[in-house]
């Protein structure tokens, strides 16, 4: 190890251990992965990483934390509330699936290695609610002329659900996005657009 790296800011260093993290993680999954194996990645000493982060569920629980900031940040920064429904579609459905395309270890460890822990599943659950909220407000503000009784969240439930399945798949690198945003659009336009106006 250079004695350069030593300086790194402690901020620095964090980020450095949480991207070693993602991509140990995301291969190996959470159970078995060794904190040798990430401090390796990172290329540091296994008692710095133990300094920062005093166990693996601890470190476990930062990527998560921070994975699931930076994908909702990521996607809600970009999005329009303004925007008619079906330009509102057109944007969020890339951002979402361009997103996890581009960060595929990062939507691995949120949606595959998290979710099949009992002891992270409270954290996943948080993180789906807010992404339920978030689009449950795109479906209302876009809704010109909603059915009486439209319940958008539990819409956005289950879009949700459709969201993540196909995502999952493009993380796998067995759909494109195009063809996703494309498969996605049909079935979210038929909640967005409501009934017909009358007369």
């Amino acid at each position: 190890m250079a004695g350069g790296t030593k300086r790194l800011p402690r901020a620095v260093r964090e980020q450095q251990m949480l991207d070693a993290a993602v991509q140990v993680f995301s291969v190996n999954g959470y159970h078995e992965t060794s904190m040798d194996a990430i401090a390796a990645r990172a290329e540091i000493s296994k008692p710095m990483l133990y300094l920062y982060y005093g166990s693996k569920e601890d470190l476990f629980g930062a990527v998560l934390d921070r994975e699931l900031r930076r994908f909702i940040e990521g996607v809600a920064a970009n999005l329009d509330f303004g925007l008619p429904a079906r330009d509102m579609l057109a944007t969020a459905l890339p951002l979402f699936f361009n997103y996890i395309d581009a960060n595929r270890a990062s939507w691995i460890v949120l949606y595959t290695q998290a979710t099949s822990s009992q002891t992270f599943a409270h954290t996943v659950r948080e993180g789906r609610e807010r992404i339920i909220d978030l689009v449950a407000q795109l479906l209302s503000a876009g809704t010109r002329n909603p059915e009486p009784g439209t319940d958008f969240e539990l819409t956005a439930t289950a879009l949700v659900g459709a969201g993540e399945a196909v995502a999952n798949r493009v993380s796998a690198g067995d759909v494109d996005v195009d063809d996703a945003t494309a498969l996605l659009t049909n079935l979210f336009w038929r909640g967005l657009k409501g009934k017909p106006a009358a007369g």
